[in-house]
């Protein structure tokens, strides 16, 4: 039985044993509900949060166990020289089983391999039978229990309210662990790196030049100089920025001071649609019509500029992020309140004066937010790099010339089939590092400045 099934069925067996609590405690009440200490609604979701809880953490932890077991079956079957051989070959024998059992086919793949595919699938149909045995066990017990304690004086909604703080406290635990996780796992990878390549040499490097080389020819030799990677990222970020801060705050104050109510209904979202292009879609528009068009001007005017350059990234970019910071600049000048414009106003200033001296300083906190979000969000941009700039790492101030960036670097490094232990894959986590790092300064110096000129402005 399929997990997409179990859920629903899973689903099923809680709004039943919902409707069940309910029915249950309106006759134990003999229809006198003030006899209740809760209503009736909280004495069904509490039947319903046993039965469901019940049933999925015997799921989770089953399935746990599972892919433990099935390893351990299908790593005992395997041939002995695949077994006790290089952990990279073994691991590439176990994908292409679990690839092979879901295909239902091994074509062209070893004996073995077929054989263990159809080991994989009978160890798997028998323990999501048994599964699914434990799971309607787990919620029979539970509902059974929960049934029981449907009592008048039973105090259903504390019950209630508590699952539901530790539901959401575990919930909130899953974000700050993902994030505790990402965050060790570059730095793990990160230490390997460098314990291969002198950090002085990345950080101060002035060549990128990875040099990929065959799995056991010793792929040490490369230069990993941080510094084209990075200045390619901040130059076609202030590229970007020069495009999108002024169009997009600009933008902003007419929406929110001068624009009609009609022409604002229609004019911010058609301004907001630009956020929901796929990036590819900007990249393409870069590749095919910015880029050409750029390289066309310059040599009508004498300019030698290339049509995939830092230049051509830096405006599509920009445009991309426009609506970063007009929508939420727009939404902060709004926010001000009206009567310091009419206090403004009162004293004889004029309407560009009194958005200039006045709203603006009081949306200075929201307006820096909404810019830092755009450049976290030009910081991160991929595909537009790679399609309008390139991929060549070159350390040059001119911006009609092609650069690249951490994020193309690391997708880069991390795409193919190389030695994930070598210093040219493990560089991506070292990039990684840094541009988080860097990313992470930049949030913490905009909440610096969004609470300074906050507490001018309460």
């Amino acid at each position: 039985m399929s997990l997409s099934i179990l859920v629903f069925l899973t689903a099923g067996l809680t709004f039943a044993a919902y409707m069940s609590g309910v029915f249950r405690v309106r006759a134990v009440s003999g229809g006198n509900l003030s006899t209740l200490h809760s209503r009736p609604t909280y004495y069904g979701a509490y039947v319903a949060l046993i039965v469901g809880l019940a049933a999925l953490c015997v799921m989770i932890l089953w399935l746990v166990g599972e892919n433990i077991l099935i390893r351990g079956i299908i790593v005992d079957g395997l041939p002995e020289a695949v077994r006790n051989g290089p952990p990279a070959e073994m691991e590439l024998a176990l994908g292409q089983i679990a690839n092979a059992a879901k295909a239902g086919d091994a074509f062209g793949a070893e004996p073995y391999v077929s054989q263990l595919a159809a080991t994989y699938n009978a160890v798997s149909a028998s323990s999501r039978l048994y599964m699914t045995i434990a799971m309607f066990v787990a919620a029979a017990g539970g509902f059974a229990v929960a049934y029981s304690q449907v009592k008048p004086e039973t105090r259903a909604r504390n019950r209630v309210e508590t699952v539901i703080k530790a539901v959401l406290f575990l919930c909130s635990c899953v974000a700050v662990l993902t994030t505790l996780g990402i965050v060790l796992s570059m730095l793990f990878e990160s230490v390997h790196f460098f314990s291969m390549v002198n950090p002085a040499d990345f950080f101060f490097g002035l060549t990128w030049d990875p040099r990929f080389s065959a799995a056991g020819s010793g792929g040490e030799a490369g230069q990993f100089g941080l510094i084209p990677v990075l200045w390619g990222t901040i130059f076609i970020t202030l590229l970007s920025m020069l495009v999108a801060v002024p169009i997009g705050l600009m933008s902003a104050i007419y929406l929110a001071e001068y624009a009609g109510p009609r022409f604002r209904a229609t004019a911010k979202p058609l301004l907001e649609i630009l956020a929901g292009i796929p990036t590819v879609v900007y990249g393409f528009f870069a590749l095919v019509t910015v880029g050409p068009f750029l390289r066309d001007f310059g040599g009508t005017i004498g300019l030698d500029i290339d049509a995939r350059s830092a230049l051509t990234a830096g405006i599509v970019m920009g445009i991309m992020i426009i609506p970063f910071v007009s929508s939420l600049s727009d939404d902060v000048i709004n926010a001000v309140p009206q009567s310091l414009r009419d206090g403004s106003a009162a004293l004889g200033a004029t309407k560009s004066e009194t958005i200039r001296k006045v709203v603006l300083p009081a949306a200075l906190p929201g307006i820096v937010g909404s810019i830092i979000l755009a450049v976290s969000r030009a910081v991160g941009e991929t595909m537009i790099v790679v399609m309008a700039a390139g991929v060549a790492a070159n350390l040059t101030a001119n911006p009609f010339e092609a650069v690249t960036t951490v994020t193309v670097k690391i997708v880069s490094q991390l795409t193919g089939d190389h030695e994930f232990t070598s210093p040219q894959t493990l560089v991506a986590f070292a990039l990684g590092m840094t541009l988080f790092v860097i990313t992470l300064g930049l949030n913490i110096y905009a909440l610096h400045i969004v609470r300074k000129y906050r507490e001018q402005y309460d």
